[in-house]
Parts: structure tokens; C-alpha cells; sequence
């Protein structure tokens, strides 16, 4: 019997984490590209991207500091490029949109509901910040609701699907894999579904095992074997949830926006650092390393060729 592959998705950086909380957090076009390379040498077969303002750091979705990025990827690894559609939850929907309606990407996150998204805790954790914009957005975030409406991700949905392009669709909580299920029976949601469940981030589900399963048997009654399943565990939730998850049956995500860490008071050095970790956990349950191309095919992606950058 041949081994089951494991696809893993490297999520670059984000709008999670800022600047002044790693050092090795990449910022500039230029890191940005490198860091997503590494990951895709390392084994990541989908690189999920977010850009940045060079100028201090802060999140962007405007595509002129996607386009060299995209450029330098396109020019150096055949891995599935993933653009995100979240940016971050202080933008509009239409200026989350920007990049994936421009550069029509072969996949794009798509976040499937509306939530607090409680980032203020890590005020306990870091105290210095290089940008005030830092302290600002996290501080913001006591009173922050991630607007994700019917409309906003039907409007999302309708361009990305006029584009071809398919969609990691990223699941917070039980609810949002009903919003999926309403989305999928209108045929808005196009199979096979990609579907990343988020767990540990504070308006969200939680990081137990018992709340991963619960994710999984509500997907699989939802929606039967109409979907791919992976797990996305937030901070120190990172590994040992992929691990979990793997075992079960799911794709993995790891990467800088969704943990600065390596292990228990380490930051990981690089995104590559933590595809490393994973691929180590994922051959050692004898799983083989989807590579690009068997994810395209896994979730019937356009392909390379047929992307707008």
C-alpha cells in the first residue's frame, strides 16, 4: 500500500506578529521571497504569502509590495504560491482583496467568518516595540471584530472563482465550517475543499485534542470525503497539534505567522526551521512529502502557467 501524502503549507509571514517581536520575522520583499524559498526547499509545497511596508514593517495588502516578491518566486521554486486574503482585521474587504484579484494566484486564504480576533495578550509578553503602530494594533485588539460577512466572502468567493483560483479556506471555530457548508451547497465553495482549521488564537476555537477531533467529525459530516483537511496550530500549539492532526489524517501548516517558535523559549530562526521540524515528525509516521505537484493535483489547482504575475 503506498504511503499517504502529507502536504505542508509554509505561512510566511503575517499580520499576526510584528516586527519588534523576532528578529528573524522576514519584512522586506527581498526577506520575504528568501524566507518563502527556504521553505520550499525545506519541503513546503504551498507557500502562503503576506507582504509588508518596508518602510516600518506593517502589514500591506497594496500589490506593489507583492509584485517583487512574486517576481523572485516565480523566478526560483515551482511551489503553489497562496496569497492572502485576510491581510489583516484592521483592513476593508476590498483592500484584502487587492492582491488575489490582481495577480490571480492558483490558491488564496479565505477566512470563513466573523470573530474577535484577541491578539492584546501578547502586550504581556513583549513591552518594547521599534513602531508604535505595533503596540497600537495589538492594543486595538481588545475591541476588534474580524468582519467576514456573508457579503464580504461572496464577494471574495466570486473573484477568485472568476479567476480560477481556489481557496485555503480557514476555519476559526465550528460555525465557520457551517458558513462553508452554506457557501459549498450554493456551489459558490468549489470542491475538492481545502479547508485549514485554526486552532489556539484567542476568539477562536481552542488547542485541545479533544477541539482539533470535534473540527474533524464536524468536516467530515459536513462534508463527507469532499475535502482535503489541515491543521493550522497557533504559538506553542504548532507542532504538537500537526502532530496530532498528521496522524489523523490531515495536512499540516507551520511557519512564522503562526508561531515565532521552535521549541519552549527558542525562536525559530526561519520559516525553513519549522518545515524541517514538521517533515522530521511527518517521516518519522511514515508519511511521504507531497511535493507542489501533487498538491496542485490533490486540490485540482489551475497551475503555474495560468497565474497573473
Amino acid at each position: 500500500m503506498a504511503k499517504r501524502k502529507v502536504i505542508i503549507t509554509s505561512a510566511v509571514t503575517g499580520s499576526i506578529h510584528t516586527p519588534s517581536m523576532s528578529p528573524h520575522l522576514p519584512v522586506s520583499p527581498e526577506e520575504i521571497a528568501d524566507a518563502a524559498i527556504g521553505a520550499a526547499e525545506a519541503g513546503a509545497a504551498i507557500v502562503h504569502m503576506h507582504a509588508r511596508d518596508p518602510k516600518d514593517g506593517r502589514p500591506s495588502q497594496d500589490p506593489k509590495h507583492f509584485e517583487p516578491i512574486l517576481a523572485k518566486l516565480k523566478a526560483n521554486t515551482n511551489a503553489v504560491i497562496n496569497l492572502t486574503t485576510g491581510g489583516s482585521p484592521h483592513m476593508s474587504v476590498e483592500e484584502r482583496m487587492q492582491p488575489a484579484a490582481v495577480f490571480k494566484p492558483e490558491l488564496a486564504s479565505l477566512n470563513m467568518g466573523s470573530m474577535n480576533f484577541g491578539l492584546y495578550p501578547m502586550l504581556d509578553r513583549f513591552n518594547t516595540f521599534e513602531h508604535e503602530w505595533e503596540r497600537e494594533g495589538l492594543e486595538k485588539s481588545r475591541d476588534l471584530v474580524f468582519k467576514n460577512t456573508f457579503a464580504d466572502i461572496q464577494k471574495i468567493l466570486e473573484t477568485g472563482n472568476a479567476n480560477g483560483t481556489r481557496f485555503e479556506f480557514e476555519c476559526y471555530d465550528i460555525s465557520h465550517l457551517n458558513n462553508l457548508a452554506h457557501f459549498h451547497a450554493r456551489g459558490l465553495a468549489r470542491g475538492p475543499l481545502f479547508i485549514q482549521s485554526v486552532f489556539g488564537l484567542l476568539g477562536g476555537i481552542g488547542a485541545h485534542a479533544e477541539d482539533l477531533m470535534h473540527m474533524r467529525r464536524t468536516a467530515d459530516r459536513l462534508f463527507g470525503d469532499a475535502y482535503e483537511w489541515s491543521i493550522l496550530g497557533a504559538g506553542k500549539n504548532q507542532m504538537p497539534l500537526a502532530t496530532i492532526g498528521a496522524a489523523t489524517g490531515s495536512h499540516v501548516r507551520v511557519g512564522l505567522e503562526d508561531s515565532l517558535w521552535i521549541g519552549p523559549g527558542k525562536l525559530a530562526q526561519s520559516n525553513a526551521e519549522q518545515v524541517t521540524r514538521v517533515r522530521t515528525i511527518l517521516e518519522a509516521l511514515n508519511f511521504d512529502i507531497a511535493t507542489p505537484d501533487e498538491a496542485r493535483e490533490m486540490l485540482q489547482l489551475k497551475g503555474a502557467d495560468q497565474v497573473g504575475f
